[in-house]
């Protein structure tokens, strides 16, 4: 077997071909509700940070477990004209994990989700030199033994591990205690640590788990994040929301790169919160990836969201 090549990151995690359907309404329960259009695109949460990274310029590898219908040729042609290097495990007769997407006239998407569980990655599915082979490694949980192994093989070898993570997966402590950026969503910290107050939350987490720095992502209010001394916050861009799918995946993608690039912690939140704004501003996960130099004009001339809420994070300590 050919020994991988040397990339700048290294994703394992989801992937899904969403189909996203524009509404103007959101329906009521018992509701019809007519719509006019419906795209297919590919989409997942690993696989759309790993694409954008790898259009701003890094090297990547994707590896992710596929069926064998349709979808799949879908992703597999997206990686390819992206530039990802793939390393894609088939299951034979399964159906690619799927997502309905609906979007409302403000931009808001609710996600439906569908996954064959012969589409679970396993840890025997992993080559451990995909891994080693890499300067990041990016995981979502979501097959959580398997991403527990990748991140020890990767912390063993101290290689930075990032993590998305939204659910308190079976197996989820042992993975963040091989995390070293915990870049969550609003809710997870205080879920994990059932703790109401968010600031607490974040500072539990980074204490009990080690990482070097845990961040929740707010929406419109941006991001805050514990390095284990200091509170960070940084606002989110104001733009014109077409469709907020991928928002959260293209902040990974920008976090990402910023520590990659060994920048300050406030640029690289800030560079992230860029990002996410300007992908919501067109339709899927990936379809408002900005070319690097729009995301750098945009933090030099961009409004912030300054919310009441976002204004007092600190006085209210994220209550």
């Amino acid at each position: 077997m050919t020994k991988p090549s040397k990339v700048d990151l290294v994703g394992v995690g989801l992937n899904a071909t969403d189909t996203v359907i524009p509404l103007t309404d959101y329906p009521s329960r018992g509701s019809k509700v007519e719509y006019r259009t419906a795209t297919v695109l590919p989409g997942g949460q690993v696989a759309s940070t790993v694409v954008a990274c790898q259009r701003w310029g890094m090297s990547t590898r994707y590896v992710g477990k596929l069926g064998d219908d349709a979808a799949a040729a879908l992703h597999r042609e997206a990686f390819a004209h992206a530039g990802v290097e793939t390393q894609l495990i088939t299951a034979a007769g399964a159906a690619s994990p799927q997502s309905l997407i609906l979007v409302d006239a403000g931009g808001e998407r609710t996600v439906l989700c569908r996954r064959d569980e012969r589409l679970i990655l396993q840890p025997a599915d992993l080559n451990q030199e995909w891994i080693m082979n890499a300067r990041a490694l990016h995981v979502d949980g979501h097959d959580t033994a398997a991403a527990t192994l990748a991140a020890t093989w990767a912390r063993a070898a101290d290689i930075p591990v990032i993590a998305d993570l939204d659910e308190l997966y079976p197996g989820v402590e042992e993975l963040i205690a091989n995390v070293d950026y915990l870049v969550v969503s609003r809710d997870f910290p205080r879920r994990l640590m059932t703790e109401p107050n968010l600031k607490k939350a974040l500072q539990k987490i980074q204490h009990r788990y080690g990482c070097a720095l845990v961040a929740a992502t707010l929406g419109e209010e941006g991001v805050v994040a514990w390095d284990g001394k200091q509170l960070h916050h940084s606002p989110a861009y104001c733009v014109s929301v077409v469709d907020t799918t991928g928002a959260g995946d293209i902040f990974h993608a920008g976090f990402i790169y910023g520590l990659l690039q060994n920048w300050p912690l406030e640029r690289q939140l800030d560079f992230a919160c860029a990002s996410a704004a300007l992908n919501c501003t067109a339709v899927g996960a990936r379809g408002g990836i900005a070319p690097l130099d729009k995301i750098e004009n945009l933090m030099a001339t961009g409004t912030r969201h300054i919310t009441a809420h976002a204004s007092t994070l600190q006085a209210e300590s994220f209550r």
